[in-house]
């Protein structure tokens, strides 16, 4: 499959084709090399990580993300040497493109958060960094590789995503390929972003298992992600046209199997054929479609308090 390029699986078009796109809101880091250092890591949504941390417990994904004492650089490749600054400049190449999707849909979320975060009685609020990588990248949360699937860094305030993730999420997870699935687990992150801003998201490393807190901040960033699909539709680029068409039950049902695709119960009965409560870092199928309905029925983040 190639690499975060063309989706590998038709999806239904949502953005508006002659939508403006400001591609230089993602940094591209596909087929370069970098580094940083640093802090500890926040609650991310990986599958992968998220098998681990359900086997091997809480833990697991603070080691594959461990913080590194000294500088390290990782180099990953972009396969056809493209990125989005060449590639995603309208509504029309993110209905073409998972990487140029993220893009649209990060040009969404701001769109919203920036204007709604008074509801949060947030102030000075600052949008989150975004980076597109392939293979592995070098955080302040320590180093990472695709298997952590996406993720929030906290103390960079990046959103870091492997557009691999999404062909993953529908063809081992059972998610369905609507591109509101997609745009789903960038919201989510984006929601920890939010978290990061308003100091839930400290609420992590609290209890542990069902109703421990990192499962809180899980459900919460679900709920944020919700609001943002409510707004979705009167989202606006720079010379304020619409991003997004009004979302349809279709739309909607897509994100619901991406959010019951990540559920803990879910990915332990398909790794280990039963299910440990006991153990669970994001929260369960049923919850987690649950706190994104909430948000997407309310459109209120006042209405998110897992």
């Amino acid at each position: 499959m190639t690499h975060g390029i063309l989706s590998p699986y038709p999806v239904l078009m949502s953005f508006n084709d002659g939508a403006q796109l400001d591609p230089t809101r993602v940094s591209d880091t596909r087929g370069r090399s970098g580094s940083k250092t640093g802090l500890a890591i926040g609650g991310g949504g990986g599958i992968i990580a998220l098998i681990l941390a359900i086997i091997l417990g809480p833990n697991a994904l603070s080691s594959m993300l461990s913080p590194t004492a000294d500088s390290q650089t990782t180099t990953v490749t972009n396969t056809d040497g493209s990125s989005v600054a060449e590639n995603c400049k309208t509504g029309a190449d993110a209905n073409k493109r998972e990487d140029c999707r993220i893009v649209a849909t990060v040009s969404s979320l701001d769109s919203y958060w920036v204007n709604g975060a008074t509801d949060l009685r947030l102030t000075d609020f600052v949008v989150p960094e975004v980076d597109i990588f392939a293979n592995g990248t070098q955080t302040a949360c320590g180093s990472a590789t695709s298997a952590v699937g996406p993720f929030y860094c906290p103390g960079d305030s990046t959103i870091y995503i492997d557009p691999t993730f999404f062909g993953e999420l529908t063809r081992n997870y059972g998610a369905d390929s609507g591109a509101l699935a997609q745009e789903y687990v960038v919201a989510h992150e984006y929601g920890h972003h939010i978290q990061n801003l308003t100091g839930a998201i400290k609420n992590s490393q609290v209890g542990s298992g069902s109703q421990g807190g990192s499962v809180r901040v899980e459900l919460q960033a679900d709920c944020y992600a919700g609001v943002w699909a409510n707004h979705a539709a009167s989202t606006t680029d720079a010379d304020g046209n619409r991003l997004l068409e009004p979302l349809t039950e279709k739309d909607v049902r897509s994100a619901l199997s991406a959010a019951a695709a990540v559920g803990d119960d879910h990915i332990q009965q398909q790794s280990s054929g039963r299910v440990s409560p006991e153990s669970w870092t994001h929260g369960s199928s049923a919850q987690r479609q649950v706190w994104f309905m909430n948000g997407y029925k309310t459109g209120d983040p006042g209405q998110c308090d897992t």
